[in-house]
């Protein structure tokens, strides 16, 4: 551990106190501690600009988050003990939450071990780091997570954006055991098959999961629009709930071939097609050939990634929520999801009402929905908060 402290200019200790997890460059003290004098994915101590102790964190100086909370408490290592006991914790609380082994087990800040995820899947784990001080510890976490599950595979998942941030090499490989191309994921009762080697991110994606089981309890006897679909886990979640006949939109073949497969796995062959292509082209598609669906949903990636694209992003979440709204028969659902950390709640469910008000619709709220309980927000740090689904009935103008 560096036994120079970094010290914060002054006023820049209070989102620190009031729960926040991160240091960024701007509110270091260049003069007393410059950033250039500490290693990459070290740990010290922080101090305000009088000299009290907030706590010890990672450091990263090369990056505009350039201090990651450990502990509030001076002189604390990410040691083993350390990093056993969080994930012991977290796993404690999947369990409480979740029936079935297939969740996300660690959800990086949120349970103490910032730039580290972990999502279960069955006896396979599927891992991703993003911070240089998680890196460095790597090979502690995968030993315990060995010992504290006996899992048959540990793959190493580290080709996402962040690590590029952290100055850190993109690579896949597994860790630990044997890792099949594919695994089984059960989710609200629904059997997926997802590509762990070559799907997206950690190769599913479990924070929609309550959302999806809400939208699939409008969808008994209805037709569903299941857009950006991946693998299908919100249309087939649907499909097993009753709806009457689902399509899956997707640009992806690859991810249309999957929802197929799962289709058949859950015997609903009979009752899904696929359609692949720009989600935008084929709304507008569907839209000119007169066809409506009873439930719509829209799951889009991040369109809003970095601040400097609120804008440009916000424009294209209005386009998509309208687009698909048109699609709606009346008296149906829309779902509108989005994982944009950057789109506020707010703004998607006034896009939800800019929309109906120039499609001349009238549309009404029922609920709205946050991630699953596997990525628990901490209350001080927004960031953590990302998911948000609006779902709304859509009917004629009063």
């Amino acid at each position: 551990m560096n036994t120079e402290p970094m010290r914060l200019n002054k006023g820049a200790e209070r989102r620190i106190k009031a729960g926040h997890h991160w240091v960024y460059a701007n509110e270091v003290d260049q003069q007393a501690s410059p950033l250039k004098g500490y290693q990459a994915g070290e740990v010290v101590n922080v101090i305000d600009h009088r000299g009290k102790a907030l706590g010890s964190f990672m450091v990263n100086p090369n990056a505009l988050i350039c201090a990651r909370l450990v502990s509030r408490r001076a002189d604390r290592e990410l040691s083993s003990s350390l990093i056993k006991n969080r994930l012991k914790q977290a796993l404690a609380l999947r369990q409480y939450c979740y029936d079935q082994p297939y969740y996300r087990w660690v959800y990086g800040d949120s349970d103490g071990l910032s730039g580290l995820v972990v999502d279960r899947f069955g006896d396979i784990l599927s891992v991703q780091v993003s911070t240089q001080g998680m890196e460095r510890c790597l090979e502690t976490v995968i030993d315990h997570l060995v010992r504290l599950v006996q899992p048959k595979g540990i793959l190493l998942k580290n080709d996402g954006k962040m690590r590029s941030v952290e100055g850190l090499e993109s690579y896949v490989r597994v860790a630990y055991g044997e890792v099949p191309d594919e695994v089984e994921i059960i989710e609200n009762g629904v059997s997926f098959i997802a590509p762990i080697m070559t799907g997206q991110k950690t190769g599913w994606f479990y924070d929609h999961r309550a959302n999806r089981q809400l939208a699939a309890s409008f969808a008994k006897d209805k037709t569903v629009l299941d857009v950006f679909s991946y693998l299908g886990g919100w249309g087939l979640t649907a499909g097993v709930n009753g709806a009457s006949h689902v399509t899956c939109v997707d640009a992806s073949g690859l991810a249309l071939a999957g929802v197929q497969q799962n289709a058949e796995r859950n015997g609903l062959a009979d009752k899904v097609a696929t359609l692949e292509g720009d989600a935008f082209e084929i709304l507008q598609q569907l839209n000119e050939e007169k066809q409506r669906f009873d439930v719509v949903i829209i799951d889009p990636p991040a369109f809003i990634t970095r601040r400097k694209d609120i804008e440009a992003g916000e424009r294209a979440y209005q386009k998509l929520v309208e687009a698909a709204m048109k699609l709606v028969n009346y008296g149906g659902i829309l779902v509108s999801a989005s994982c944009s950390m950057h789109l506020e709640t707010d703004r998607l469910r006034d896009m939800v009402r800019s929309s109906a008000r120039k499609l001349e619709r009238h549309a009404q709220i029922l609920a709205e929905g946050s991630q699953g309980t596997d990525h628990p927000v901490l209350p001080a740090v927004r960031e953590t908060r990302y998911i948000k689904a609006i779902f709304a009935a859509i009917t004629p103008n009063l």
